[in-house]
């Protein structure tokens, strides 16, 4: 077999998609979106062992996928490039959505059946927020919310909304979002929201979209 330049270049993103090649990697890729996060954290928000998370951790590492960093005792990862692993996961998204039957479905049944509405882009979230005419939702963890969030963002975790209604504003439309795409968070807060009368629409995807494609981003201090 040759081994010229283009076999070398598809040899090496053979490697590439061979790390995306688990549920568990794809999982943990999603947390690290959100922001750097240490191989503790890491395995406890996954439920996987720290010697599990570790090992899926050093075949990303190894993809070029992810990058570690030593924090005194602890070590942490992130994506190796917000933009490039976003959009590769983004892309990887839409091949099984228009043409695995069983993620259809469930986009179908689960999603759509809780939110048929459009979901509002994130170029005319950034113009409304310009304009001060929305309020932005964001239903993570506070831990995720802290690592950077949308732009004067009100953070309630989803399991502490139905208690916290009163600190959303009944008169402006709502603009909710989470983690990214398949985040079901978002869904459950439009369906709360809507049930209890408020104007409430979903971000087209999440947070680390949001991030990669350049646009502002705050982080609590």
């Amino acid at each position: 077999m040759s081994s010229g330049p283009k076999q070398v270049i598809f040899q090496n993103l053979a490697e590439v998609a061979q790390a995306l090649g688990h549920a568990h990697r794809l999982e943990l890729l999603e947390r690290m979106a959100q922001g750097p996060r240490s191989v503790e954290e890491l395995a406890n928000a996954t439920d996987l062992t720290i010697a599990n998370t570790s090992r899926h951790l050093q075949l990303l590492r190894r993809a070029r996928l992810v990058e570690a960093e030593r924090r005194g005792k602890r070590i942490f990862y992130r994506l190796a490039g917000d933009g490039e692993v976003v959009s590769l996961l983004k892309a990887l998204g839409a091949v099984g959505e228009r043409n695995i039957a069983e993620i259809q479905t469930v986009m179908r049944d689960f999603f759509s059946h809780r939110d048929s509405l459009e979901a509002i882009s994130r170029k005319e979230l950034a113009t409304r927020l310009k304009d001060g005419t929305v309020t932005v939702l964001d239903v993570r963890p506070e831990v995720e919310f802290s690592l950077g969030h949308l732009p004067g963002a009100i953070n309630i975790p989803i399991a502490e909304l139905k208690r916290q209604l009163s600190d959303l504003p009944k008169r402006r439309e709502i603009v909710a979002y989470c983690r990214g795409p398949y985040c079901v968070w978002s869904f459950e807060a439009v369906a709360t929201l809507r049930a209890k009368g408020y104007r409430v629409r979903r971000l087209e995807d999440g947070f680390p979209e949001w991030k990669a494609a350049g646009l502002d981003v705050e982080m609590k201090t």
